[in-house]
């Protein structure tokens, strides 16, 4: 039996737990490191374990020497992925680790010195890499029938965006900025579509809807509730959209900015534009790109299922219309999920390696230093 471990039980671990479940493998949930016992426990109640079978603890270190566990997830606040990380591939037991990577230049180094040294097994929580859509656009882009892949433009349009300014999202300390909360997952896909390495980067981003006057509050505390458009009232009964939070978004500590924008230079001498939005809702959301070569231009889009590619010296289109859009993470999270199952028992490499988070992680790093200073930032490890 895997005897598997979490370091810090939240709603995205949580989820990544269930998948690999509904394998039916021989799977055991052995034990649990987080600070809250109380919600860690009405967690595991709602999603069916027994609890008394579940070892909690509220220490990682006192977890990792006391379990022998075959894997462990790492699911706590952005700030400490990194910190987590290490204590794990310290102890060589395979790792299942949330993005970001990090939240700053220092503790991402100090994950990559440890990953170096220890080289154990991780698979990183890219899930859109893994999908059925990037399967079939990596297979395109190698047949070579659209030439060498030149230009890139890339795009997230978040329909759900509000999420990073209604709850504890909106801690930029945290989060760490919306490129390490969203372009990451794009970056990786980008750079694994490509085949090459990300040589610099510039960056620019903007805030000009969620912001205000208002002192830090609750939607239930202000008087404006029943008629502020990104109010629960608004929210549910005249958008008829679920609230994304019970913090007042227009208030003076929301944070983050609410659109970015990066271009990045690599080593071969081509570009990719790419650009992020989290006020777009419904159908106006959007992520996917254009990947443009000499003999054709392919493009994909997550949210509608498609991928088209037109080729540019014949009249031929291609369409191909996939079934994965209301599959968590369009398929990805499934995928992922197995593979580590297939890591813990030494049958699999990471089809999401440490590496490929690293350097994704450093060039969100490297955006959002572009986007505060107004310079090129190149993107290399510092000595």
């Amino acid at each position: 039996m895997l005897k598997i471990g979490v370091i810090g039980y939240g709603n995205r671990i949580g989820s990544v737990i269930r998948q690999m479940m509904g394998f039916k493998e021989d799977i055991c949930l052995k034990s649990i490191a987080d600070i809250d016992f109380s919600n860690v426990k009405s967690r595991l109640k709602k999603e069916g374990f027994d609890e008394e079978k579940i070892n909690l603890y509220k220490n990682t270190d006192e977890m990792l020497s006391k379990e022998n566990l075959d894997g462990v997830l790492v699911g706590t606040r952005c700030s400490l992925h990194s910190k987590m990380g290490i204590k794990v591939l310290k102890n060589k037991i395979p790792l299942y680790i949330e993005k970001p990577l990090a939240t700053n230049i220092n503790d991402l180094m100090a994950l990559k010195k440890i990953a170096d040294e220890y080289h154990s097994e991780a698979v990183v929580s890219f899930p859109l890499k893994a999908t059925p859509v990037i399967k079939l656009v990596k297979d395109i882009v190698d047949s070579g029938k659209l030439g060498t892949i030149e230009h890139v433009q890339a795009v997230n349009n978040v329909p759900y965006g509000g999420v990073y300014f209604h709850n504890w999202y909106r801690d930029e300390h945290e989060t760490g900025g919306l490129f390490l909360q969203k372009a990451t997952h794009d970056f990786d896909y980008i750079n694994y579509l490509l085949g090459i390495k990300a040589a610099e980067i510039c960056a620019m981003t903007s805030k000009q809807i969620f912001k205000g006057n208002h002192e830090e509050l609750y939607c239930k505390d202000c008087n404006e509730k029943n008629t502020c458009p990104e109010g629960p009232y608004v929210m549910k009964f005249i958008k008829q959209d679920d609230p994304l939070g019970d913090m007042c978004c227009f208030a003076k500590d929301t944070g983050n900015e609410d659109s970015g924008s990066a271009i990045v230079r690599y080593e071969s001498g081509m570009h990719v534009n790419y650009s992020q939005n989290f006020f777009v809702r419904k159908s106006a959301g959007m992520r996917g790109a254009r990947l443009i070569g000499y003999n054709g231009t392919l493009q994909f889009d997550f949210y509608k299922d498609e991928v088209n590619v037109f080729m540019h010296n014949t009249d031929r289109v291609e369409s191909y219309k996939l079934d994965s859009s209301q599959i968590s993470h369009w398929g990805g999270d499934h995928i992922l999920s197995l593979n580590f199952i297939n890591v813990m028992k030494g049958f699999e490499s990471s089809i999401s390696p440490i590496n490929a988070g690293l350097e994704s992680t450093l060039m969100c790093l490297k955006a959002r230093e572009s986007a505060e200073t107004g310079t090129f930032q190149k993107i290399e490890w510092p000595q």
